[in-house]
């Protein structure tokens, strides 16, 4: 799935439609009700590690054709309605005018009515992204040997004329982002101090770093990669390693994550030195396995023994992952 640096691009795509007006929906998921989205002004744009946030608001006025002329589209293409990458689209009108029985109809409907920012949360899968003012298109046929175009979850269209395309994710409607910033490893608060502690645990550092509670948007990417920069063996418990190999671990997980984030806003590709290679920049082999709590979830690791060699307990024992 997307990590930090890649949903921190998403969210600065959607910053310039803040404060317009959906105009038109598309596309369908099973959590919402999409048609929901009309009419409703965006009123903020926030990201958390992983998470996407979306306020919506109602807007002042009427927006869209009034009653009379939806009433003579209908007359004049009766039945007919366009498609939107294979989602269907919903043209906005105003929310007095809805009838009654799409009213009573409505799941997890946002309290738009009072004036009050109701949140859209946004959770990417694997492949999931946004465009803004384009669709995405296929680069490659699929296993069917067919040219199909991924379809979007989610279209907003605006007053301005521009449009934003959310692909493979979840989305359900909440409160408020639940996030802690102090976490976020691209957040101006993110808590030194509470992250080096969570690094100091008797656990695998592979899997402390994963754990979104102490690293807020950093993924397995990121993961691999800073454990080879920092010359540390995934399975190599916390507890054993010095505070100034943890300080610099850490100082890498933000650098690098920070120096993604750039090289996405220009446009450049990522260059693993590890991850989904078979030999390191020195040349050595790499290994490759899926590592993980027992009972847990596992994830693929890529490193190198000879430039991060693992560094055992007193008795001998590197760490209870598989």
């Amino acid at each position: 799935m997307p990590e930090g640096p890649s949903v921190r691009k998403f969210q600065l795509l959607t910053s310039p439609f803040v404060g317009q007006v959906v105009a038109k929906v598309g596309g369908r998921s099973r959590k919402i009700n999409v048609n929901d989205l009309c009419a409703l002004r965006l009123q903020d744009s926030q990201v958390h590690g992983k998470n996407l946030y979306l306020a919506f608001v109602a807007a002042e006025g009427p927006l869209g054709p009034t009653a009379e002329e939806r009433v003579l589209q209908r007359e004049a293409a009766p039945g007919a309605s366009s498609s939107a990458q294979g989602g269907q689209e919903q043209v906005c009108s105003p929310q007095n005018e809805e009838p009654q029985e799409l009213q009573h109809s409505r799941s997890e409907v946002p309290d738009a009515a009072e004036g009050l920012g109701n949140w859209l949360h946004f959770h990417f899968g694997l492949f999931g992204s946004i465009r803004a003012n384009e669709f995405s298109r296929a680069n490659k046929a699929n296993k069917r040997g067919d040219w199909k175009d991924p379809v979007p979850r989610l279209v907003l269209h605006f007053e301005s004329g521009g449009f934003l395309v959310f692909y493979n994710c979840r989305m359900h409607w909440c409160s408020f982002p639940r996030a802690d910033p102090s976490s976020d490893i691209l957040s101006v608060e993110f808590h030194r101090g509470q992250a080096l502690d969570a690094l100091r645990a008797p656990n695998p550092i592979c899997c402390t770093l994963l754990d979104q509670r102490y690293f807020s948007g950093l993924g397995n990417i990121i993961k691999n990669e800073i454990l080879y920069l920092a010359k540390i063996h995934p399975l190599t418990q916390g507890s054993l390693l010095a505070l100034s190999d943890l300080e610099h671990l850490l100082d890498s997980a933000i650098r690098f994550s920070s120096d993604w984030l750039h090289s996405k806003l220009h446009g450049k590709r990522l260059h693993p030195q590890i991850y989904q290679k078979e030999r390191c920049p020195l040349g050595h082999a790499v290994m490759k396995g899926t590592l993980g709590p027992s009972g847990g979830l596992k994830r693929l690791s890529w490193w190198c023994p000879q430039c991060q060699p693992m560094v055992l307990s007193e008795d001998g024992d590197p760490s209870p992952v598989t």
